[in-house]
């Protein structure tokens, strides 16, 4: 949700005034679908777990058990393999809406033909990368 996030920038008609400008985009429903998938990965392998441990006759016994719990771990690979190119993908337009070139070049007080402005250091995003490989 960067049009969220507000950043200050100064105003060239007064010294002292400063403009307030927000970012541009929500790339928040691929983070979201990540994580959801996660937390109910996790609430079934607990409860796949639990079966294995405490039910293991039921799970021998019972031969549309083991293929039922094969269909659902399926499901959940190909839907963590989704997830994962989403949160790629998003990440990819996170980086991109907050690039500093393009950042200075919706800053109107850049737009004048004296004026030169400077990016600084481009943003670490190693973290954010690394989450996606996982």
């Amino acid at each position: 949700r960067l049009y969220q996030v507000p950043f200050e920038m100064p105003d060239c008609e007064g010294e002292s005034e400063t403009r307030t400008l927000h970012l541009i985009g929500d790339f928040s429903a691929p983070a979201e679908f990540f994580v959801t998938l996660g937390v109910f990965s996790f609430l079934y392998a607990m409860a796949a777990l639990v079966l294995y441990l405490r039910f293991h006759s039921l799970y021998g016994e019972n031969k549309k058990l083991p293929f039922a719990d094969f269909c659902v771990t399926v499901c959940f690979a190909f839907f963590w393999l989704v997830a994962a190119a989403a949160w790629g993908k998003g990440l990819a337009d996170v980086k991109a809406a907050t690039r500093p070139a393009s950042l200075i070049a919706a800053m109107a007080v850049c737009q004048g033909q004296e004026v030169v402005c400077n990016a600084g250091t481009t943003p670490a995003m190693g973290l954010a990368n690394i989450s996606v490989v996982r």
